[in-house]
């Protein structure tokens, strides 16, 4: 009773639900929340302008809380504390992915399991047949999505808990009112004073009525935070509270029937009924878990901390519905080995409670350094909710704990295994990273190449794809060393995901001119969400980008406008070099314009090249300036039109990964090895960036981290 009320109660649903990321929850998004805060992601491609995403919107530490910037600070110097950071929140999302193995199996083996009772034939061999049917079963739906069904759930659910609650208030009153006196927590000493070390261990089974409730974070983006504490306050936990005291009464008149208590409860004449809403109550609890496994793994690989799967959306309507076939079928055949092997709810329990407490502990250090960093609550408050939460949950692990060979030490080798698979997918996409970045092709070079870049420009859109976001990437220099002719406008994309579940679309796209006007080469950084699905198709994808891109021209044209006009309205205030320039429009390249602060000339003869850093996201207005009114914005829409026209090409490179022959034999081991296993097998880089095969080029490159 004060394990329910303490921890899903207290702790979830009044406490950490406020914890949210937009509306969104679980492990990953306490993670979104705290690298939004403080430069802690280990990934350097942090941008000033994504702070301006509407989305991005924090509260910022006020002078008198020094403590949050002294915090800050520190996390943000220390790459130790970024790791150990990561490795907390990589540890928590193992073991929700664990659940995601262990919930259908014991869900379903648990409600199967009542009809041994009912029907003396159902051996334990066809519990664990008929279980491993259903979960099939179970799997096998989750490519339709759940939008179809999920309004046959609430009712369900209403059922599930009104049967539990009125069985749990005719079983008091049928047997033992005297329980009633459990209200009283004195009782709770006498318990532990008579019993002493047994006590301590029953806790490990205390654990299995409390296993809902990091499910029931990591589901948040489905339901508002108001909703869930009104559900769980007046209906959840008050049925709960009549179920299990109405089995403690039962349990007082039939003390040997307490390996069976739930179904022996159930009155005469009910049992057909309760079992088949238990059975359906047992299916949504696990699709609940499946849903959160999924939810957690998307969030996973937007953040770069696991392999690149495919990602199906199996809802129009709802966002956060999706499937992913490679782990839906590993959770299913996990799920089967665990049901055949163990073949019996107990040790599976065992295993469960261990998953359980581990992200919950994991969780309460996360909002911890939520409250400290971003909510700035008083230091006390702050410290007393590890202190108090804390201490409950290394008391019910510790009793876990000793159910380690008795099945308990199933959730750990998952956890180990997942969690050595993301962090080296993480430190070898950051190792990757660095290594673009120490690659990329210098501005002088550019500049020396000329606005032809050394080669024949002809006609059409080639879109660069890179991981950078400043910079030329390397994997240019091998296409113009590879290519006969190179394209008349050229944009390096980078898809990049921002710590923030939702980015609008109109505030997607980011632009900024790359070499000077004559050399038409844009960088364009697209960003998602980690909650964002790119089911766009590629010409819905090349509409969006070029319609952005002509907004970025018009913007550009007309800042140099008012710039232009501002020189010649105040002449003292700038000193602009107008040799060469043009008596009419005032848009020469000789124009230095501080709007456009990045800005570099490179002087030659009668007149100047501008290097641009002005940027800007794709909301713009359509028409911010005509260009009738402007010789040069027209020249750049009518070459825009044309390379549109001509067609667009997609340049991707094809990238190996290898350690430095004078690196450990541990990172030539994980580097050489695992990681280059996980990238040949992952999904390949032109189909997770939905680029179509006929209007694709690829080059190797070889990266050494």
């Amino acid at each position: 009773m004060y394990t329910i009320a303490l921890i899903p109660l207290a702790k979830y649903v009044f406490i950490v639900l406020k914890a949210n990321d937009n509306g969104e929850g679980g492990t990953f998004s306490l993670y979104s929340l705290i690298c939004r805060y403080a430069k802690v992601n280990l990934l350097p491609n942090q941008q000033p302008s994504d702070e301006k995403i509407s989305s991005f919107k924090l509260k910022l530490p006020t002078p008198e809380l020094e403590r949050s910037l002294r915090i800050k600070e520190s996390l943000e110097r220390s790459t130790k504390l970024k790791t150990l950071l990561l490795l907390l929140v990589l540890m928590g999302t193992s073991m929700v992915i664990g659940d995601g193995i262990l919930t259908p199996a014991i869900s379903v083996m648990s409600a199967v399991s009542g009809l041994q009772d009912e029907i003396s034939s159902f051996t334990e061999d066809t519990v664990v047949i008929v279980s491993i049917i259903f979960l099939v079963i179970l799997f096998s739906i989750q490519q339709f999505g759940t939008s179809k069904v999920g309004m046959t759930f609430a009712p369900a659910l209403l059922i599930w808990f009104f049967s539990l609650g009125s069985i749990g208030l005719y079983n008091i009153i049928s047997h033992d009112v005297t329980v009633l006196r459990a209200f009283n927590p004195v009782y709770i000493y006498y318990f532990f004073k008579r019993n002493t070390i047994k006590a301590w261990m029953s806790l490990g089974g205390c654990v299995l009525c409390i296993t809902g409730a990091e499910a029931m974070f990591a589901d948040l983006g489905h339901f508002s935070v108001r909703s869930i504490q009104i559900a769980f306050t007046c209906v959840v936990f008050p049925c709960l509270l009549l179920a299990y005291m109405g089995q403690a009464a039962y349990l007082m008149k039939h003390p040997s029937e307490v390996e069976k208590v739930f179904y022996a409860s159930i009155p005469d004449g009910l049992f057909w009924p309760v079992f088949v809403i238990a059975t359906i109550a047992a299916m949504i609890a696990s699709q609940a878990m499946i849903s959160a496994t999924f939810s957690c793994i998307k969030m996973s690989m937007s953040l770069g901390c696991f392999p690149r799967l495919k990602i199906i959306h199996t809802s129009r309507r709802f966002m956060g519905q999706i499937y992913i076939p490679v782990m839906n079928w590993f959770l299913m055949i996990m799920c089967v080995l665990v049901c055949a092997c163990f073949r019996s709810t107990t040790e599976i329990s065992n295993a469960y409670g261990i998953a359980e407490v581990g992200v919950m502990m994991v969780t309460t250090s996360l909002v911890t350094l939520v409250m400290v960093l971003i909510w700035q609550k008083n230091i006390f408050l702050a410290i007393c909710f590890p202190v108090l939460f804390g201490s409950i949950e290394l008391t019910y692990f510790s009793a876990v704990l000793m159910k380690v060979g008795e099945g308990g030490w199933l959730p750990l080798v998952f956890a180990t295994c997942f969690l050595i698979v993301m962090y080296i997918w993480n430190y070898g996409s950051v190792l990757k990273y660095q290594s673009e970045v120490r690659k990329k092709v210098s501005m002088d070079l550019m500049l020396e190449l000329g606005s032809n870049l050394g080669t024949i420009r002809v006609p059409g859109i080639g879109l660069v794809y890179s991981e950078l976001v400043r910079g030329v990437p390397a994997v240019f220099g091998q296409f113009l060393t590879s290519l006969p002719a190179i394209h008349s406008i050229i944009v390096f994309v980078c898809i990049k995901y921002v710590p923030v579940p939702v980015v609008p679309q109109d505030e997607r796209f980011l632009f900024r001119r790359i070499c000077p006007r004559d050399y038409n080469m844009f960088r364009c950084v697209a960003r998602y969400g980690y909650k964002d699905i790119r089911k766009e198709h590629y010409e819905a994808f090349e509409q969006l980008l070029i319609e952005s891109l002509e907004k970025f021209l018009r913007k550009e044209a007309l800042e140099l406008a008012l710039e232009n006009e501002s020189i010649n309205v105040d002449s003292e205030d700038e000193s602009v070099d107008s040799k060469g320039a043009g008596p009419s429009n005032g848009f020469t390249d000789s124009l230095r314009t501080p709007l456009m602060a990045d800005q570099r000339h490179t002087q030659s003869g009668a007149s100047s090249r501008r290097l641009s850093g002005a940027s800007t996201s794709s909301g713009l207005p359509t028409s911010v300036m005509s260009a009738d009114e402007d010789p040069s914005l027209e020249y750049d829409l009518s070459s825009l039109r044309e390379a549109k026209e001509s067609g667009v090409v997609y340049l991707v490179g094809h990238g190996d990964v290898k350690a430095r022959k004078d690196s450990w034999f541990l990172k030539k081991l994980v580097i050489n090895y695992f990681y280059a296993f996980m990238r040949a097998n992952c999904r390949a880089g032109p189909a997770n960036l939905s680029v179509p095969h006929t209007n694709l080029l690829q080059v190797s490159m070889t990266y050494t981290v």
